[in-house]
């Protein structure tokens, strides 16, 4: 089959990724073969390909946003049959004894496993996935559309329950890539004022069409108090400038896997008053669940951009390049 792989993580300059032939892979014990119909690009894929986030695997097949098609089951595979349309998302195993584990709380355990890098992942024609971590897929959408709610959708909807926007609250969204578009939709639908502040006047005019009541600059501030923010953008000195548009008791998220550096922070202007800074790490299960159902009961606008399999670089050249729009999107089929 064909597929990319990260040998050596480096700048993009340096082509990390290499389009190689290698074996379909074989299954393990409790893992579904799929064939990949679509595959979509996060920003955690540029991180592992850049080398900010370390190497577990080299090589490594990157994506983790990925909607198949089960062509083969292993014997102690339950609840998927062959032909079906199934997802792949960004957590692939958990201990499932820890004390995280047990409190319900899988995502934060220790020996979690993540595809696209501790396993192969969707930039390839074929994978696997272990069938008690593969998801359900809401009817109604496309390949290319699904495909970024495995981890953009849940992330983004993971971090507004962690953001704790009050009933009929103020939101504001720091970024406005793949992720931010679908959370501004669920906060929305969910009765909250939504604020976006992006750099590009594309995304702003993205945001106004799906229902934000402003859009702005990352420099402008939001034209009102915020009861609660997400940060997507992977800038650690956006953090001081989310939390002084806090009202008090707001609550900061920040959405992504990897951060810049964050400045010194004044307690009194930032923190002071019951403000409160949380990250997000990866998801449940649960959370994947929940949000499936959401985008099954409430039909999401997704925005693509689709790229075949084999411009996989293209494409994170030009998510580093804020070119994309909405969320990139890999089809092996052309």
């Amino acid at each position: 089959m064909n597929a990319w792989i990260v040998r050596e993580p480096g700048p993009l300059a340096e082509q990390p990724l290499r389009w190689v032939l290698r074996p379909v892979p074989s299954r393990d014990s409790g893992e579904l073969l799929v064939r990949v119909l679509a595959c979509g690009v996060c920003r955690t894929d540029l991180h592992l390909a850049e080398g900010d986030l370390p190497a577990h695997r080299r090589p490594v097949v990157p994506g983790h946003e990925v909607v198949g098609e089960v062509v083969a089951c292993d014997p102690a595979a339950t609840g998927f049959d062959l032909g079906e349309r199934v997802g792949i998302p960004w957590l692939r195993g958990t201990c499932g004894r820890c004390g995280f584990c047990l409190r319900g709380r899988e995502n934060l355990c220790p020996r979690s496993r993540f595809t696209g890098w501790d396993a192969d992942g969707g930039y390839a024609e074929f994978t696997t996935v272990p069938a008690a971590y593969a998801y359900r897929l809401p009817a109604g959408y496309t390949d290319a559309e699904v495909a970024p709610l495995l981890c953009a959708g849940v992330i983004g909807y993971r971090a507004w329950r962690r953001a704790r926007v009050p009933a009929g609250g103020v939101l504001g969204l720091y970024g406005f890539g793949a992720s931010a578009h679908l959370t501004a939709q669920v906060a929305v639908a969910g009765g909250a004022r939504v604020h976006v502040l992006t750099r590009s006047a594309r995304a702003r005019a993205l945001a106004l069409d799906l229902g934000a009541a402003t859009a702005g600059g990352l420099a402008d501030e939001p034209p009102e108090p915020l009861d609660s923010a997400v940060l997507f953008a992977p800038v650690g000195e956006l953090v001081p400038v989310a939390l002084a548009a806090l009202r008090r008791g707001g609550t900061l998220a920040i959405a992504g896997i990897h951060l810049t550096t964050i400045p010194e922070l004044d307690y009194q202007r930032h923190l002071f008053h019951e403000r409160a800074l949380c990250s997000v790490t990866a998801n449940t299960r649960g959370d994947g669940v929940d949000f499936l159902r959401f985008a099954d009961r409430h039909r999401l606008r997704v925005t693509t951009t689709p790229y075949r399999l084999d411009r996989a670089d293209a494409a994170l050249r030009d998510l580093a390049d804020d070119r994309v729009h909405g969320a990139a999107v890999l089809l092996p089929g052309g």
